[in-house]
């Protein structure tokens, strides 16, 4: 068995971890949370939420549903605010020298919600949930490498993978492989009950969902506290008025060019900025037309002023994309890229590589996509028309957007989150035939470069193969990819949270709900 530490990139990758490492790699985080106090109902209004989201977490594709899996369940692995990985439910693990078997330890003695303790059968039926042909969760792609899961005693889950997969750890600590209770000969989500810090008491989708503490966690370093009210407030407005007003404690997704202005309106609140792979784009589907011709995708991306969107819907916080979706701070961020560049003569130059003079497209955008779409759409707009390219900005309703818009119309904002490592973010959104590819984009190509990545444990040909990757989306990707935002949130002053917070999600990594705790 391999024996290398956890939170240490080196050229093995992450192939064990144990609870000890975990504290190691968390000690900053401890010593900056000033005593945390337990107590208080706190008050979020989250920028997401559906009345057609529902507990299962196969469907979980929003910031709403993310809290909720995080204050509500567990999962094997957790990744800490420094980006490393540590146990949450398991308390160790190792892999063969090959990276092809992994064996879990995990916890025993810990209990669901109801008083059920959890079993192995409850761990391994949890992830057989996403796994199969008939399986239809967001989570299938990042599980499909895994061959059989089996146990041995009473305590540890191994895992046979159809290759090796040197981050496999960080696939167990996806926001969609929780743990749920297994009776009747099949996993329950319906009811809600989870192993998570905090038991959910009442969940209106598209409104809002309670919780309160779960006094039997078996962790004592977290949830802090008593209940929580998590509000849906998709409305821009709404949601900074409840913060300025003092209706909430803490908002997601700050209308940024309002910021100075929800200070001065209310000076007990505190913003904060953290880089992240956050990233927003305009995503082509590449099955319908004029987007199956490439040709009209670079001209589309080269019709577009990134710098002027930085500055003007981010407002400094955040940097220009690449049309991939890897971050400058990632492990294999690709820096010998060449910049796609704002070029109306060489967006015109590809149009004619298509047979084209001019083109019209429509354009599908609305604030639940991003903070900010719409007037990212309509500068869009202006910058391409230099280019001979009309863009008909549709302004879709809020509600409803990821259901009847995203993944439906042919040309639509979108924002991910990114993920903690590069092959996750890959398999979830650009391999062939997975769930959330959202531009419904093919290439040979990457898909055998996904595969071969995902195995290799010499670190310089790992980049190598993710330098290339990147360049395919790059040059042949459906995805335009204008700008990485940085996560920018606010609380009141009587909110308080670690000094070193999670950037792998927004807002603490979701863990807020675990994580903070009122000063």
């Amino acid at each position: 068995m391999s024996k290398f530490g956890s939170g240490m990139f080196d050229r093995r990758g992450f192939l064990k971890t144990t609870a000890a490492t975990a504290v190691a790699a968390t000690l900053p985080l401890s010593a900056a949370r000033a005593e945390p106090k337990r107590g208080g109902n706190m008050r979020f209004g989250i920028a997401h939420g559906s009345s057609t989201d529902t507990l299962d977490p196969a469907t979980y594709e929003n910031s709403f549903t993310t809290s909720l899996s995080h204050g509500m369940h567990t999962r094997l692995t957790e990744v800490a605010a420094d980006g490393s990985i540590v146990p949450e439910l398991a308390e160790s693990w190792e892999a063969s020298d090959d990276a092809t078997e992994w064996r879990f330890k995990v916890r025993t003695g810990v209990q669901f919600h109801s008083g059920k303790e959890v079993t192995l059968e409850d761990v391994v039926e949890s992830i057989n949930y996403h796994r199969g042909e008939k399986s239809t969760s967001a989570a299938k792609p990042i599980v499909e490498p895994i061959a059989d899961i089996t146990t041995e005693g009473n305590d540890t889950v191994v895992f046979k993978l159809k290759g090796p997969n040197a981050d496999f750890p960080f696939v167990l600590s996806d926001y969609h492989v929780v743990i749920l209770p297994y009776k009747d000969g099949a996993v329950d989500w319906r009811s809600g009950d989870g192993a998570g810090s905090y038991k959910l008491v009442e969940f209106q989708p598209g409104v809002v969902a309670r919780f309160e503490r779960n006094e039997n966690y078996y962790q004592d370093d977290r949830a802090f506290f008593d209940t929580i009210e998590m509000l849906s407030l998709v409305d821009q407005n709404a949601r900074t008025t409840a913060l300025v007003s003092g209706d909430v404690d803490a908002i997601d997704r700050l209308d940024l060019k309002t910021i100075g202005m929800m200070n001065r309106a209310n000076p007990n609140i505190q913003v904060q900025s953290v880089p992240g792979n956050l990233h927003y784009d305009f995503a082509m589907i590449t099955t319908q037309d004029p987007f199956t011709d490439n040709n009209v995708r670079l001209a589309l991306k080269h019709a577009i002023n990134r710098e002027e969107l930085v500055e003007k819907i981010l407002f400094g916080y955040g940097v220009v994309g690449n049309d991939h979706p890897i971050g400058r701070g990632q492990r294999y961020f690709n820096d010998e890229l060449e910049q796609t560049t704002y070029d109306p003569d060489k967006a015109k130059y590809y149009l004619k590589q298509a047979g084209m003079d001019s083109l019209s497209v429509n354009l599908s955008a609305a604030d639940a996509a991003f903070s900010g779409a719409v007037d990212a759409a309509v500068l869009y707009q202006n910058s391409a028309q230099a280019a001979n390219i009309d863009i008909n900005v549709v302004r879709e309703p809020n509600d409803g957007y990821w259901s009847d818009v995203w993944m439906k119309k042919p040309f639509s904002a979108v924002y991910w989150s990114g993920r903690v490592v590069e092959d996750q973010m890959f398999t979830t959104t650009y391999q062939t035939g997975a769930s959330w590819n959202d531009t419904f984009w093919s290439n040979e190509r990457f898909d055998e470069l996904l595969v071969k990545a995902r195995g290799e444990l010499d670190e310089a040909k790992r980049r190598e193969m993710y330098y290339e990757m990147q360049a395919i989306l790059n040059q042949k990707g459906g995805a335009l990819i204008p700008m990485f935002a940085s996560w920018v949130f606010a609380h009141s002053d009587s909110v308080a949270h670690p000094e070193v917070m999670g950037s792998n999600w927004d807002v603490d990594g979701m863990r807020w709900m675990e994580r903070w705790w009122f000063a």
